[in-house]
């Protein structure tokens, strides 16, 4: 199981890339720095809410996962 924070580094560091594509591509159209640099900004503060929510979701899907094998209990 993963931890919370560990959710939150994947999250940031995956909108890193993503924001940086979003501003160049509003950049592009608009050839407007302002515009680009908060169209980024919104957009990772809405998605690394949504992946956080989506990853925490997740964890209560059983979907694909292996189970947990136990080792027997030792009886004398």
């Amino acid at each position: 199981m993963e931890t919370h924070a560990r959710s939150i580094a994947k999250a940031v560091t995956y909108r890193i890339f993503g924001s940086a594509s979003t501003a160049l591509i509003v950049f592009f159209f608009t050839k407007n720095t302002g515009a680009s640099l908060g169209a980024a900004l919104a957009d990772s503060i809405i998605k690394i809410g949504l992946y956080f929510l989506h990853e925490r979701a997740w964890e209560y899907i059983s979907f694909g996962r292996r189970p947990k094998i136990h080792p027997p209990e030792y009886e004398i």
